[in-house]
């Protein structure tokens, strides 16, 4: 699967969550106890959004390739496994998106995790199997994989911690390449943000103060750890059309913000830093590539 179908998908919930919630800000504070009202507009939104993208998807992307019968392929080896970490960026996302809505409603933390933070790995695997059905693409288990580690590094932190000690966060940056093939690295920068292996980094960020305790670190000061890539014309490493590829692997060590650590009263701030805590923020980087250059970048995105 194309990792980028459901990656809109985040940028869909999440601006209909927000424009749904920034008509008062009494609205935005989330409930303390069981919200039926709420709990069901959230049931209902997330269902009808989700059902709609799929069924736009078997219509509008599906319909141009030929179907088949269901087969799965092996792609564990393309793009240096950057589609991979798409795919944990995007299953982590929409379950925090779920299960946070499903907070906002005054769902208890059970049903949370249990029917919010699972959203991502409920809808990518609907799209998986709808991938398995075209003759273009296949049912991919390393896909599922990384859909089952994007779920389970939320989960997983919030029954060990009771909360996300660690972020899972994207930056992206323009490159010359996509304008060697836009087909499939993008045309313009919203198709390049989606599209262009070579200009993303995916991070895990982690708050010091979680695991240190220390009062001269800020609360909301985080570590962070990326992996990016570089020299990706093609998903295929010796793909015949492209033999020049450079395709290098790529480290980061880097300082970030947890957004949603900042303090506020105002409910409209928090939920404004908690959709933009998606997005890793620019700081100077250290870098180290598979061929053991290191580089220094004095502002990183």
């Amino acid at each position: 699967m194309k990792w980028y179908k459901s990656h809109t998908l985040i940028f869909l919930f999440v601006g209909t969550f927000v424009f749904s919630q920034s008509k008062t800000t009494q609205f935005l504070k989330p409930s303390d106890t069981l919200n039926t009202a709420r709990r069901n507009a959230v049931v209902i939104s997330e269902a009808s959004l989700a059902s709609l993208t799929l069924m736009g998807l078997n219509e509008l992307w599906y319909s141009d390739y030929p179907r088949s019968s269901f087969q799965t392929i092996n792609d564990s080896d393309e793009w240096l496994q950057m589609d991979k970490f798409g795919h944990v960026f995007s299953s982590y996302q929409l379950g925090r998106l779920g299960a946070h809505t499903l907070n906002w409603a005054g769902v208890s933390e059970k049903d949370q995790l249990l029917y919010g933070a699972t959203l991502g790995l409920g809808f990518l695997t609907a799209v998986e199997v709808l991938d398995g059905f075209s003759a273009e693409w296949g049912f991919s288990w390393t896909d599922m994989a990384a859909n089952a580690a994007g779920t389970g590094l939320y989960v997983g932190q919030d029954l060990l911690w009771k909360e996300q000690r660690i972020l899972l966060k994207y930056s992206f940056h323009t490159t010359s390449l996509a304008k060697q093939r836009p087909n499939k690295l993008g045309d313009g920068f919203f198709e390049e943000f989606l599209k262009d292996y070579n200009g993303q980094t995916y991070w895990l960020s982690a708050n010091i103060n979680s695991f240190i305790k220390s009062e001269k670190v800020p609360n909301w000061l985080n570590v962070a750890f990326g992996y990016g890539a570089e020299g990706l014309l093609t998903g295929e490493p010796n793909d015949s059309l492209f033999i020049d590829q450079n395709r290098i692997r790529q480290y980061y060590l880097s300082l970030d913000i947890d957004l949603s650590r900042i303090k506020t009263n105002s409910h409209f701030l928090k939920t404004i830093f908690d959709v933009l805590n998606v997005i890793k923020i620019p700081f100077p980087a250290l870098e180290l590539n598979s061929k053991g250059h290191l580089k220094m970048h004095y502002f990183y995105f």
